[in-house]
């Protein structure tokens, strides 16, 4: 697969989800994010505000993570959180879904949660990425997190937070792929640092990447 680099970059959520980022820091983000274009830039549900001030009119979007990092914040949180994201200029919300209620098997649960972010997040337009945290579960147990996201009502089903065991693998990524077909959007996320890895990930179906390396991915150094 060929791509140049203005094409990589359109793969690519810029992405600073560091607990002691600063201020400045997120604006480095933004200013780099700016000088290659591109998809996005995703951070943390406070940074928004100043994210989509540093993004006005460029076209790169501001994404929120919600329930972010562990996924077992209330459902009612989690839509306040994304309501209020929204409210602050996010155009896309990656959701992490309650990764103990699934493995408990509370699938019904799993479905209310991410349905009802869904459901706010559609009514403004904007896009829901449910992140299943992919280290976590067998093969079986990502088709069927795949299954109920698509019920759900979710446009991407992303593999990682990268704040687990082990990021995005491409053999997920495949798998991901086959159960949505071209029905939903895939993001690869966690552990993607050369450009070699960003390339594997979109030859295995990732319709987005979300990286905190996209300097050296897209200089491929």
């Amino acid at each position: 697969m060929e791509l140049t680099k203005e094409q990589l970059a359109k793969y690519l959520d810029h992405t600073n989800l560091q607990p002691n980022a600063t201020a400045a820091q997120i604006k480095q983000t933004c200013a780099e994010a700016l000088k290659y274009q591109t998809a996005s830039v995703c951070v943390n549900a406070h940074w928004v505000d100043l994210v989509t001030k540093e993004l006005t009119g460029s076209g790169v979007n501001p994404i929120a993570v919600v329930g972010f990092p562990l996924g077992a914040t209330t459902t009612e949180i989690k839509v306040a959180e994304a309501k209020q994201a929204m409210i602050d200029g996010a155009m896309e919300i990656d959701m992490v879904i309650n990764i103990g209620e699934f493995l408990g098997g509370n699938f019904d649960f799993v479905k209310s949660d991410i349905t009802k972010v869904a459901e706010v997040v559609h009514q403004e337009s904007k896009l829901l990425k449910v992140i299943i945290e992919t280290s976590y579960l067998n093969n079986d147990q990502i088709v069927k997190a795949c299954q109920i996201c698509e019920v759900a009502h979710a446009d991407y089903v992303k593999t990682s937070t990268g704040f687990s065991d082990s990021g995005a693998k491409v053999e997920d990524v495949v798998l991901m792929r086959k159960t949505v077909g071209n029905r939903l959007g895939v993001k690869a996320s966690g552990g993607i640092h050369t450009q070699e890895e960003a390339i594997a990930m979109i030859k295995a179906g990732a319709s987005r990447l979300g990286v905190s390396a996209t300097v050296k991915i897209l200089e491929g150094k």
